[in-house]
């Protein structure tokens, strides 16, 4: 067994059985606790292994760590190294807030972190106890508490196949190619440096930026939060403190009702382009068939995919039935649409189509909508159609200016929370592990500026169009590839598809 403190390893000696929690017979052992490889079976010492790493240990990196320990055979010569700066691997930041009231947007039953497995989180809530999730909707607290238990599974036991697991609570700050271009040093913060066969990013989301240049006091401004999922966020709002919050979706549904249980009461403007909000999931057990195949195969347009779905909307509506089985219809087919696209089509897209694509397509949970509607019914929240062009320092307060229709008007209030969703543009992200693999162009942000330049497997690709034998990513760097590619039933599979891309490519002893 190994454990990773800091820069140091040590190994433990195996016992003679593995002993697994009380629930693992029906859920963990499979995974965890093989029986067809006691752990007292000697197993032979490779004389060189190969590594992976990983950077980023929330839900996209814990998961390639997971499907790495269930990949079948063994005993495998990898070393699998997990760099993740917060204390605790496998929620990262979506999963790790701390307040009850921050629901997950998906139900239960669809957050298995396992394809093959789709009972695996319910069958965990139920084994472990947890408070129960009302309407299927669990919190994120919870479902980060079942990701911790994942990987640290997966850190503490001996894996069944040979491959050895470390972590590191240090961010990685580069990560320079070898000479040979056949592997990388990746060096963290403390200066300990990790020589690895294969980097992974697994970077998650980055804080959301919104589209105007900002003055360096007002980036720095104890009133402006430009991260609403920080440690700190939120915390200095008195009750009845002015708030404008940047965006109108899911984010900013959160962070009233962050606000709402910390008691505030103040004025809050919510700031929308086109004034949208979410909308709120159906009731389960209505499905569609899917239409892919027969209609929508081949398209190359955004129009004639439009068309399309409009006409099984209405066909939907017509049979009684809502609208929302027909859109959740196309999600095994999503990434394979999009990539059918030429660029100039995506790029259409994007200015026209995304944003309402966003509200019909990432839903909020019933209690959360009606919580925000009873805010606007008793004027505690109003909404503003518009754009913000301009904030500036007002003393200890922040004046902010909107656009909208060629007119512009200036507010002042005591507190700005940008809820616009997370950065993706890469030539825009400051981190240094970023900016050191894009100076060496390593890196490339795609045309559109949704994520990583890659191949189908998720390999970089570099300044010069070449695909890299060293870095790979996954997560919502891949959106360029899929577009869809935040929520877990599309995250878990890019794992899965990795952890078999390296199966199929590295030696095995």
């Amino acid at each position: 067994m190994y454990f990773a403190v800091g820069q140091f390893a040590f190994q433990a000696q195996a016992a003679p059985r593995l002993h697994c929690p009380d629930f693992s017979d029906r859920i963990f052992y499979p995974i965890f606790c093989p029986q067809f490889r006691p752990a007292s079976t000697p197993q032979p010492v490779p004389v060189s292994r190969r590594t992976i790493t990983i950077l980023g240990g929330g839900f996209s990196g814990s998961m390639l760590l997971v499907q790495l320990a269930q990949l079948p055979g063994g005993p495998y010569a990898w070393d699998i190294h997990l760099v993740e700066p917060r204390a605790v691997a496998g929620p990262g930041l979506a999963y790790s807030a701390r307040r009850k009231e921050y629901l997950l947007n998906v139900r239960a039953p669809f957050l298995s972190a396992f394809p093959q497995q789709p009972d695996h989180f319910t069958e965990w809530l139920r084994t472990s106890r947890m408070a129960a999730c009302v309407g299927g909707f669990c919190s994120r607290q919870t479902y980060g508490k079942y990701l911790q238990h994942l990987t640290e599974n997966v850190l503490a036991w001996p894996a069944a196949n040979g491959m050895r697991f470390f972590c590191h609570h240090q961010k990685a700050v580069a990560a320079p190619l070898a000479a040979d271009g056949l592997s990388a040093t990746v060096r963290l913060a403390d200066g300990h440096e990790i020589p690895s066969h294969h980097v992974v990013l697994a970077l998650g989301n980055f804080p959301p930026a919104p589209d105007l240049r900002l003055s360096p006091e007002v980036r720095h401004h104890p009133r402006y939060h430009s991260n609403p999922w920080g440690p700190q966020a939120l915390q200095n709002i008195a009750p009845a403190d002015t708030v404008l919050l940047i965006g109108s979706g899911l984010t900013t549904v959160d962070v009233l009702l962050g606000l709402a249980a910390d008691g505030h009461h103040g004025q809050v403007t919510v700031v929308s382009r086109n004034g949208r909000w979410p909308t709120v999931h159906g009731p389960l057990g209505q499905a569609y068939p899917s239409f892919y195949a027969t209609e929508l195969a081949g398209l190359a347009t955004v129009l004639d995919v439009v068309r399309v779905v409009r006409q099984h909307v209405r066909a939907a509506l017509g049979q009684g039935l809502d609208w929302r089985p027909v859109i959740d219809s196309l999600r095994p087919d999503l990434g394979t649409i999009w990539r059918a696209w030429p660029l100039d089509e995506q790029a259409r897209f994007v200015r026209h189509m995304a944003s309402i694509w966003s509200v019909v397509r990432h839903r909020s949970p019933p209690q959360n909508a009606e919580a925000v509607q009873k805010m606007l019914n008793g004027g505690v929240v109003r909404v503003q159609t518009g754009r913000v062009v301009h904030i500036e320092a007002e003393g200890a307060d922040l004046r902010v200016r909107v656009a909208r229709r060629g007119q512009q008007q200036e507010q002042i209030v005591q507190h700005v929370i940008s809820c616009t969703g997370p950065l993706l543009d890469y030539s825009r992200i400051p981190d240094p592990l970023v900016s050191s693999l894009r100076v060496a162009g390593q890196l490339v942000p795609d045309a559109l500026k949704l994520g990583i330049s890659t191949d189908a497997y998720g390999a970089l690709r570099n300044a010069h169009g070449e695909v890299s034998e060293v870095f790979f990513t996954l997560g919502p760097s891949r959106r360029p590839s899929y577009f869809e590619s935040t929520a877990v039933p599309e995250l878990r599979q890019q794992a899965t598809d990795l952890a078999q891309h390296f199966f199929l490519r590295l030696p095995h002893r």
